[in-house]
């Protein structure tokens, strides 16, 4: 039955840990879409604080590319990690990650950048740990679209499930009864920006 659920990709928000890539202030000018990707990422980042989600993030040597981006409001974060391997998964998020939802994480929600790069390998190192990913399309990008393009394939061929920010926010709530539903209806209301994820 496990197996069968994990191929279903149940995302149940109580097993959820968010993770937050990288979303630093020099890679502004030189990401693919950086604009579109931040809108969406900020309603990540807002669903976790509506629905409790604890969420990490990462910032790949802040010393020499910036902090995170002043419009994302990160200070709810159960942790805020410098990195300079490429995966999120140093063994300060990995000591982290074994506390979080009673010590039963299952699932992480994947966003950020870039994807060919850091969000891959964090991916890896996710599913080598048994943890069930759930990377957002249109919360990731790269420098370069093929890049993006490809990586997103391979997260997919590996395992994961390669999904829209839409569609994990309604899975979360699960039900329009849900006592936060106005809330995440209120950040879904306006589609997400076009990111080009489909056009070379």
């Amino acid at each position: 039955m496990a197996n069968v659920l994990r191929q279903l990709g149940n995302l149940q928000a109580n097993k959820t840990v968010f993770f937050l890539c990288d979303m630093q202030e020099r890679f502004r000018p030189a990401i693919h879409c950086f604009v579109e990707i931040l809108e969406v990422v900020g309603r990540l980042v807002q669903t976790s604080k509506i629905l409790n989600i604890p969420m990490i993030v990462t910032e790949q040597y802040p010393k020499g590319l910036g902090s995170t981006v002043t419009e994302l409001n990160v200070a709810h974060a159960v942790g805020k990690f410098p990195k300079t391997k490429f995966s999120m998964m140093i063994p300060e998020v990995d000591e982290k990650l074994k506390t979080l939802c009673g010590g039963d994480a299952k699932h992480v929600v994947l966003f950020g950048i870039e994807t060919h790069v850091c969000i891959q390998q964090t991916v890896i190192d996710l599913l080598s740990r048994g943890i069930e990913v759930y990377v957002v399309a249109d919360a990731c990008s790269s420098r370069n679209q093929v890049d993006r393009l490809f990586a997103l394939e391979r997260i997919r061929q590996i395992g994961a499930t390669v999904t829209t920010s839409e569609s994990v926010l309604l899975q979360l709530l699960g039900d329009k009864d849900h006592p936060n539903f106005k809330e995440i209806q209120s950040l879904i209301k306006v589609s997400a920006p076009d990111s080009g994820l489909t056009k070379l």
